[in-house]
């Protein structure tokens, strides 16, 4: 489906659009875990352009490698960006700055010399039920002060409420954030917070005055806490990065697309429309469309290492 154009109305009433933002590869699955995943550049290119028709208006996107496993590498990340903002130039594009495979600054910031409208910022080291994601203190501020230097904003990834809290209380008054900000609400995966109703609403109370907020929850728990988003007034994330089947038996393997519509769906029975890439703009408070940044601007050199919460949030 195409969004329609929101109204000034509808974008301060309860009706607020829904953002959805689609995470359709992820470091971990491979086409052998769901033949629908997609790896090479080109797929992920058409991928995220079939996931935009289906409502999505963010596209947060993981490089792989000519063997289809997970990459830091620039030029990939260039080529899946610069094609898919060629074929759908609104788009919002989000690239992972992820620290599961890859620790030093160099190779977790390669994507933002690429001009992503938004990256991976997880503030935080957590662990996953296989391994462990470590994000330092000092590559934390690197990364976030990369992104301010780039005017890229930072998709923050909470898994934690100890995360958020590290964000209000000391990389914001710091200085190292500033607004816009916008997050995702990750809650389900084994080692980190639990996907319940308490703890969902919880984080959302914690976080910075301000702050867009999406709700992801991880395998089964997907779409309960995507409805619980849509009810409390937030945004949804939803992909295959999270979870690859529609049932919770496991016998119906998910798609991007089918994951979306299963959203919208649910968005549209609750009276939310769905946020076009313009209207995330504008509600996240992007400045501009990197996919129009002028040519000589996107030539500096690379990086040297050195919802609104308030009284609309329904609970």
């Amino acid at each position: 489906m195409t969004a329609r154009s929101i109204t000034q109305s509808e974008m301060s009433s309860s009706l607020a659009p829904l953002i959805i933002n689609a995470a359709i590869t992820g470091m971990v699955p491979m086409p052998a875990d769901n033949a629908s995943l997609p790896v090479t550049v080109g797929q992920i290119i058409t991928e995220a352009c079939r996931c935009a028709d289906a409502g999505a208006s963010i596209i947060h996107v993981h490089a792989r490698g000519e063997d289809g496993t997970p990459t830091w590498r620039g030029d990939i990340y260039r080529e899946m960006i610069e094609g898919i903002r060629s074929r759908c130039p609104e788009l919002l594009v989000s690239g992972s700055t992820s620290g599961r495979l890859w620790s030093d600054f160099e190779k977790r910031s390669a994507v933002l010399d690429c001009r992503p409208d938004l990256a991976s910022l997880t503030p935080g080291s957590l662990n996953f039920p296989t391994a462990a994601s470590v994000n330092p203190p000092q590559i934390i501020r690197q990364l976030a002060a990369a992104m301010r230097e780039r005017g890229v904003i930072p998709e923050l990834e909470f898994f934690e409420i100890g995360m958020i809290d590290y964000v209000r209380d000391y990389l914001i008054p710091k200085g190292y954030l500033r607004a816009p900000y916008y997050a995702n609400l990750l809650l389900g995966s084994l080692g980190t917070m639990a996907a319940s109703a308490r703890n969902l609403a919880h984080m959302v109370e914690a976080l910075p005055a301000g702050t867009i907020w999406a709700a992801a929850g991880i395998g089964r728990f997907q779409f309960s806490i995507n409805q619980m988003a849509i009810q409390m007034g937030g945004h949804v994330r939803v992909g295959l990065e999270d979870n690859l089947w529609m049932d919770t038996e496991k016998t119906d393997p998910a798609t991007n697309v089918r994951l979306i519509e299963r959203v919208v769906r649910e968005a549209e029975a609750a009276g939310r429309p769905i946020a076009s890439p313009a209207d995330t703009r504008r509600i996240i408070g992007l400045r501009r469309n990197h996919s129009k940044v002028v040519e000589d601007e996107t030539n500096q050199p690379p990086f040297k290492a050195g919802l609104v919460v308030g009284p609309q949030t329904r609970f």
